[in-house]
């Protein structure tokens, strides 16, 4: 039995986390594959919490209500329904009956229960239970304010796939994006943040000027974008938490797609000259640039690996549009896209193992991915306007926004995981581009 206490305060938020028990990894029956192609899900029992009082009883339900979406939604588990269990689970301590629960080809128990303190504070466990293993696999506790019952939620859901998968979850991390009001021809574009399962929306700015190409620091309390105040675009630092911004930089000419280092001391970008643009990297604490493409065609939408000894972008100074890489210092710089069709939007896996890409052929747009040498091209999904892919922060899935034809129509935001074959729709109130998703939360 393996016993530790972990503590972390972030955003004013407590979590205290105590593991009851644990296998041992190497000796764990239950588990996903998650490299192989279509993936069978884990069918994975998930009765509601338990609570003290009806108010615990109510977070209980909320909570195993935002676990099973955000594992359904990952196509690598399968939450049964609630109807079709033969146990009725009564008390936490108590061990499970699994021949109960193997009648009905759960492979995975998830039991749990909601405390509301006497500090007022909100204590969440669960345990994950084997079922063909008859062992535990992990237990935890969260402890918070009440309010943040649905990152309670999040927390639990990253511990299961990551005991499940071996791989780290994504669901307590946050989007940024481009929220879309009003007709076609004249869109007020507000930048905003959610949940990565669509709730908990804000607007962090009012609409009153054109804002583009959100981007996360590593650290996820920053974002860095474009703005068009007064018609003069600029570069801005955006804090979440305190919603300060400044103005990274006043550049006399265009710029675009700026987007952090992965250590969060510099913003690389594109900056227009005349008909074309080059790409140049701005050091945050002298606030000098340095240009690191020269080239008299358009260079644009750079992004690091997340060692930061290279960076891919696009480029069409072989006559279309292409993906290059090149080393941090702007040398060794080579093509690596030779497939049929246009790409742009490169962005480097946080594993390091791919680049995603916007792919423009036969007239459709498909998001893929390839390795950073060109080698693995893969086509994951295509449509009428799909663009601006955006990673997780464990590299196995990828956000993007699709345009809907017709005047009527717009952009909306989806998802699709590496094996091609679970995309989904990512619900906003309106219409919604250009999406960043943040590193876990910490």
């Amino acid at each position: 039995m393996i016993s530790r206490v972990l503590a972390a305060f972030v955003l004013g938020f407590a979590v205290c986390l105590a593991s009851f028990s644990m296998a041992p990894p190497a000796h764990a029956v239950l588990e996903v594959d998650v490299t192989k192609g279509k993936i069978d899900p884990l069918p994975i029992a998930l009765p509601n919490f338990l609570g003290d009082n009806p108010d615990a009883q109510q977070y209980g339900v909320d909570i195993t209500t935002v676990i099973g979406s955000n594992l359904e939604r990952s196509g690598l588990f399968r939450p049964l329904p609630q109807v079709s269990y033969i146990e009725q689970i009564n008390d936490f301590s108590q061990r499970p009956r699994f021949g109960d629960w193997r009648t009905i080809q759960a492979q995975a128990l998830v039991t749990g229960r909601a405390v509301l303190q006497e500090d007022g504070r909100l204590r969440a466990e669960f345990r994950l239970w084997d079922i063909f293993g008859e062992q535990q696999i992990l237990g935890l506790q969260f402890v918070t304010r009440p309010k943040n019952w649905r990152r309670i939620g999040h927390l639990i859901s990253d511990a299961i796939y990551k005991a499940v998968t071996g791989e780290e979850g994504y669901f307590d991390t946050r989007i940024v994006f481009i929220d879309e009001t009003g007709p076609k021809d004249a869109r007020k574009k507000r930048l905003a943040i959610m949940d990565q399962d669509g709730f908990n929306i804000r607007n962090l700015t009012n609409g009153a000027d054109l804002v583009l190409t959100p981007r996360f620091s590593p650290t996820s309390q920053e974002i860095t974008y474009m703005s068009f105040a007064g018609n003069r675009p600029r570069v801005y630092l955006y804090n979440i938490e305190t919603a300060q911004r400044e103005i990274v930089g006043e550049f006399p000419n265009m710029s675009f797609s700026p987007r952090f280092s992965p250590d969060g001391q510099s913003v690389i970008m594109s900056l227009q000259q005349g008909g074309n643009s080059n790409i140049y990297v701005l050091d945050l604490r002298s606030r000098q640039t340095r240009q690191l493409t020269n080239s008299p065609a358009i260079d644009t939408a750079p992004s690091y690996s997340p060692d930061g000894g290279r960076i891919v972008f696009e480029s069409d100074r072989d006559g279309t549009q292409q993906i290059y890489v090149m080393n941090a210092d702007g040398s060794g710089q080579q093509r690596i896209s030779f497939g049929k069709g246009r790409y742009s939007t490169p962005v480097w896996s946080p594993r390091g193992d791919n680049i995603a890409f916007t792919k423009l052929g036969g007239g459709r747009f498909s998001i893929g991915v390839m390795r950073p040498d060109g080698s693995g091209e893969r086509i994951l999904t295509e449509g009428f306007h799909n663009e601006g892919p955006t990673w997780a922060p464990n590299g196995r899935v990828v956000m993007f926004f699709r345009e809907t034809p017709g005047s009527g129509g717009g952009p909306q935001l989806y998802s699709v995981d590496l094996t091609g074959y679970n995309e989904r729709k990512v619900p906003t109130p309106n219409f919604a581009s250009d999406p960043a998703w943040s590193p876990l939360l910490k």
